[in-house]
């Protein structure tokens, strides 16, 4: 008499967030009605469902259940092959209980989180960065690392430009930009850059066994971070410091003005004194008394003509661009696994100068956003990075007329509002700003 148990798979692939089945055949080889009792064993256990729990055989006879497999999308599931045992127990003849083995294969898959700290920072000519990176998914990435600005302007200096980061572990890596030059005085220079980290996966997990069907290749959901950063570079001599200078230089000027015809008028009543001494001892005749001053005799037509001050505007004149202020709203809103993309398009004869973005993702939504102004690819952002996101450019992102401003979602799992209860789909909220104007004729 025995307990005998047959897999229907000798390996079975599942993807980290989906669902597998399989099917385990039991044999009651003893005399008597047997009822089993299954309980899954290993690493899989915390993810693996038998269905039904109990099972009865008359003797002889053979029955199946049903194992569902569904390994959380989180490095809680490392790729590779782990094995799936489970403990077959009569209740009757528990003594021969069995565990049969079969081999679980889990997918790759890669989820990076990067963010730069600070994201500003205020220096004279070097502004120091914590470049982070935590590895969400569950198969070791590189990492390069490229930052660079748009102007060229800056000078950067990693500790390391490639990391090797392993499932669920979280590293950082200092950066430094230094300006071109120090700033003496005048006004604070803003100078914004990126750091764009590219996830590579690792190939080093276990071989796809035989016979387990194709499967993705690693990586195919990586994308690259792109990091926003900026110098907000500092004068040596701020303002205050200038003004401060020029009120001092003020007040010595105002002293020497109010202290001059006082010692003017010292000095020649002591010249006077010594010349009238000397006169009386017969050195020197008396000094001639001053006389009078005459007014100034007035020429004709003294009248002057009263003219505006320096540079004060004409009036009527008019220094309003040729466009004004404008704003929209996107709203992006797609189920849970679903893509959704809504667009802008500039008016005809109109041209978008792009100046502030901010983003809303209020529900905490999870997912991937990726924004493009007329056809360029801006930024792509995990969603569940953020809740509210701006950014601003000091040089203007110009969107031509019939250009499109893009806000694309992909939604893997909508969020939680603040009410409390899970939403339905993913909504996400996008407001442009900048200046609408006129094509230039």
């Amino acid at each position: 008499m025995s307990t005998s148990a047959e897999w229907e798979n000798e390996t079975i692939v599942v993807a980290p967030g989906g669902e597998a089945t399989t099917t385990l055949t039991v044999h009651n080889g003893t005399d008597i009605v047997e009822a089993y009792e299954f309980e899954v064993v290993g690493r899989c256990a915390p993810w693996t469902v038998v269905e039904p729990a109990r099972l009865s055989l008359y003797p002889g006879t053979r029955g199946s259940v049903t194992l569902v497999l569904r390994p959380p999308r989180s490095p809680e599931a490392p790729a590779g092959e782990v094995p799936l045992g489970v403990r077959v127990t009569p209740v009757e003849r528990p003594d021969l209980a069995a565990v049969p083995e079969t081999t679980v294969h889990i997918e790759p898959f890669q989820q990076l989180r990067a963010w730069l700290a600070p994201q500003r920072r205020r220096a004279w000519l070097t502004g120091r960065y914590d470049v982070m990176l935590h590895n969400q998914g569950n198969t070791p990435v590189d990492v390069p690392l490229e930052p660079s600005d748009a102007a060229e302007e800056l000078r950067f200096r990693l500790e390391e430009t490639r990391l090797r980061v392993d499932p669920d572990d979280q590293v950082e890596v200092r950066l430094r930009a230094r300006a071109p030059k120090l700033l003496w005085f005048g006004k604070p220079v803003h100078t914004p850059f990126i750091v764009t980290a590219s996830p590579i996966a690792v190939h080093d997990a276990a071989p796809v066994p035989t016979g387990a069907g194709p499967l993705p290749a690693p990586g195919l959901d990586a994308y690259p971070e792109q990091l926003d950063g900026e110098l907000h570079q500092l004068p040596i001599l701020p303002k205050w410091l200038l003004a401060l200078l020029a009120l001092l230089l003020a007040l010595v000027l105002a002293w020497f003005a109010l202290m001059k015809p006082a010692l003017e008028s010292a000095a020649r009543e002591a010249a006077e004194e010594r010349a009238q001494e000397l006169a009386r001892n017969g050195e020197l005749a008396p000094p001639p008394q001053p006389q009078p001053e005459q007014p100034p005799a007035q020429e004709p037509g003294g009248d002057q003509q009263q003219g505006q001050p320096p540079g004060a505007v004409p009036p009527g004149s008019n220094t309003a661009p040729d466009g004004g202020q404008f704003s929209t709203t996107i709203r992006v809103t797609t189920n849970g696994g679903g893509s959704a993309a809504e667009p802008y398009i500039v008016p005809e004869g109109k041209v978008f100068f792009i100046t502030d973005l901010v983003l809303a993702n209020y529900q905490g939504d999870e997912g991937v956003l990726t924004i493009w102004f007329g056809g360029r690819q801006i930024s792509v952002i995990a969603l569940e990075t953020f809740r509210n996101q701006d950014y601003h450019w000091v040089t203007p992102i110009a969107v031509p007329a019939e250009g499109r401003v893009v806000g694309q979602v992909n939604c893997s799992l909508p969020g939680t509002p603040p009410s409390g209860q899970r939403a339905d789909r993913c909504r996400e909220v996008l407001n442009v700003s900048g200046v609408l104007r006129d094509v230039p004729r």
